[in-house]
């Protein structure tokens, strides 16, 4: 963490809140704090510290891709090295002790983002989400407990952290993601096989608004970007790179629109803002072809 941004909450504007927000460094409860609460964050932002959120410290690690014990590793470390300068509340029998009971014990939540369209336009995705419940794990939308799944990203992670090693929580869930991406990728394919032209609408669609609206609104965005994302993954806008998509999933969100601008926007404007740098960033873009073109 040498080297890292360190400020206390009330320093920081409301922009630069949602900013993070956007960016899943903090959460939306830290976002809504003020003086007697801080973050701080590395240069990388894969690793930060918040400071008086729910419990004294909330520290969290990321990693893309499927890099759970990477990340466990990382957090693990910041955790064991802040221990030898701090008084941890700790119990023999019961672990870390925390302000919610359910975090008692180990303390770790283990979460991972999955981009699941295929499930979804499938109507698989239901009967994915009560098995996982089954299993002990919760499956939230994009910003966590309570809200919905924008661009059919879902997040799951684990629900008890009392019983169970922290090694043992990272391996059961990462079984639990493997099998989620399986099931994911056999819908994917299934419906190219057996309902292309299903798939190819909603690609052609989504193309066609993202490249050509004069106004839209971030939830639409992003719900029209894990289409062409998913397009973009069956190798169906050839001389796309996922990048550009992964990239306008977080800029066109309202702060980073706003932050672009400079200005604070009424969100009328944000979504006329917001279509001006669509058809812009997507004018190379070539529509989507109406079979899989053979991968590079």
């Amino acid at each position: 963490m040498a080297g890292a941004f360190a400020e206390s909450m009330d320093n920081l504007t409301a922009l630069d809140k949602q900013i993070l927000v956007e960016r899943h460094l903090i959460s939306r409860e830290h976002a809504a704090r003020n003086v007697g609460s801080g973050l701080v964050l590395n240069r990388e932002e894969s690793l930060c510290v918040m400071i008086n959120e729910e419990d004294h410290l909330r520290m969290q690690a990321l990693r893309p891709g499927l890099q759970l014990k990477q990340a466990w590793m990382a957090i693990d470390q910041i955790d064991s090295d802040l221990e030898k300068k701090l008084d941890y509340a700790f119990d023999g029998q019961l672990g870390y002790l925390t302000a919610c009971p359910t975090n008692l014990g180990t303390g770790i939540r283990v979460s991972a983002m999955l981009h699941l369209p295929g499930l979804v336009l499938a109507e698989q995705i239901n009967q994915i989400v009560q098995s996982v419940n089954k299993l002990g794990l919760a499956v939230r939308g994009l910003y966590g407990e309570g809200t919905e799944a924008l661009g059919n990203v879902f997040q799951v992670s684990n629900q008890m952290t009392l019983g169970e090693s922290e090694p043992d929580i990272v391996e059961r869930l990462n079984k639990v993601l493997s099998q989620i991406i399986e099931h994911e990728e056999n819908a994917r394919g299934t419906l190219i096989e057996k309902k292309p032209k299903i798939v190819f609408n909603q690609l052609g669609r989504a193309y066609g608004v993202l490249a050509n609206a004069h106004s839209i609104t971030s939830k639409e965005t992003m719900n029209l970007l894990s289409l062409m994302k998913l397009g973009v993954d069956l190798n169906l806008f050839p001389g796309t790179d996922r990048a550009l998509a992964d990239e306008l999933f977080i800029v066109t969100q309202p702060a980073h629109l706003q932050r672009q601008v400079s200005e604070k926007l009424p969100a009328e404007e944000r979504d006329l803002v917001r279509a001006d740098m669509l058809r812009n960033r997507l004018k190379e873009v070539r529509r989507p072809n109406s079979r899989p073109a053979d991968p590079a």
